[in-house]
């Protein structure tokens, strides 16, 4: 009885008052000393650039001044790299970049980006549920075919978009097989649509596998005793699925489509080796990556700005989906209703320590 006193005692003594040391002294500040090199190395990888692009932005880039046709080496530019963008301002006024110059493609770019991303995750949404779940299933040779679905993620991007590029050939597989119901061969990397739409599989077909990846650790943390339970109470495939499968993975699908929503807003590789970025009127596949690169060979700082943009938006996308969308991984305690007491924690260990004693 003695010792059930005691711990009952030091339960209820609050932390500011315990005596700090034991086993748990100097924990917090080796702590520190671990994680300080990753600290360091994020700052320079990460940090220092995104910090010398906002710096960048707001510089001019050097070239020929169009009223004195001199060289100027550059200098404060304001927020003139931004309009340039923003507005299509070519230093004559709000949208008076030609139509097809770098400067007037900003918007058309942001709507291919945000076409990709809402169609591609769309698609890789489904088909990532579908794999995931026959994944997750018990049958002979389920080995096998989690590694031929996860084979399209292991292959280079680069080589994904050659491959692609050679079954969307006038000559290719994609049109021989259109022949076969007697649709007329597309000019797959050569007009607008075909060339956003082949974009677009290929991407689906090269990372819907690790869309069920990610779905597939949600499922496998399901025990089978829910279903057991579900299916005694008399629900229905559909009413298991979406009372029981889908509340219980929300976290790890909305982390998985977060990750491919960031990835897809960022896409360069995949369309560019494909169709150059170019397709119908030139640049139907172009997209907010690609008119970076495009941007650098032109004029540095003003790149800059539109990678500053860039940024922008896809933090504020990540914002939305942290916030609003329920993809923040770090589980927090649920905050207690206004009015509610909670039981203090020392009574609970009181409590246990009494059963303990008896």
């Amino acid at each position: 009885m003695s010792t059930t006193v005691e711990t009952a005692t030091r339960s209820s003594t609050p932390p500011s008052k315990r005596k700090r040391g034991g086993l748990n002294a100097g924990q917090g500040r080796r702590g520190v000393f671990l994680v300080l090199p990753t600290i360091v190395v994020l700052t320079v990888v990460i940090v220092y650039p995104l910090i010398s692009a906002v710096i960048l932005s707001f510089q001019k880039d050097s070239g020929l001044d169009k009223a004195t046709g001199l060289f100027v080496e550059g200098g404060p530019a304001g927020l003139s790299n931004y309009t340039h963008w923003l507005l299509a301002d070519c230093g004559t006024g709000k949208g008076s970049c030609p139509p097809g110059s770098i400067g007037s493609l900003f918007w058309p770019a942001l709507f291919v980006t945000l076409f990709f991303t809402v169609v591609s995750v769309s698609i890789e949404v489904i088909l990532g549920l579908w794999f995931a779940t026959i994944m997750n299933r018990e049958f002979r040779g389920r080995g096998l075919v989690r590694a031929a679905i996860l084979v399209p993620w292991a292959i280079p991007t680069a080589v994904t978009a050659k491959l692609w590029l050679f079954i969307f050939a006038y000559d290719g597989i994609a049109n021989h097989l259109l022949g076969f119901v007697g649709v007329s061969p597309l000019l797959w990397t050569g007009d607008a649509w075909p060339a956003r739409f082949a974009v677009v599989i290929a991407d689906v077909w090269k990372t819907t596998p690790f869309m069920a990846l990610l779905i597939l650790a949600g499922l496998q943390l399901i025990g089978s005793d829910v279903y057991e339970a579900a299916q005694i109470d008399g629900a229905s495939r559909w009413q298991t699925f979406t009372r029981i499968t889908l509340p219980m993975i929300k976290v790890p699908l909305m982390v998985a489509v977060l990750f491919r929503t960031l990835d897809v807003l960022r896409i360069f590789d995949l369309p560019y080796i494909l169709t150059g970025g170019g397709g119908g009127d030139g640049h139907a596949t172009t997209t907010l990556s690609i008119l970076v690169i495009k941007q650098i060979r032109e004029g540095f700082h003003s790149a800059s700005a539109l990678s500053t943009i860039v940024f922008l938006i896809i933090a504020f996308v990540a914002f939305l989906f942290i916030r609003f969308g329920g993809a923040d991984v770090v589980q927090r305690p649920p905050k207690p209703s206004k009015g509610a007491k909670e039981e203090p924690p020392q009574l609970a260990s009181v409590g246990e320590s009494i059963v303990e004693g008896n």
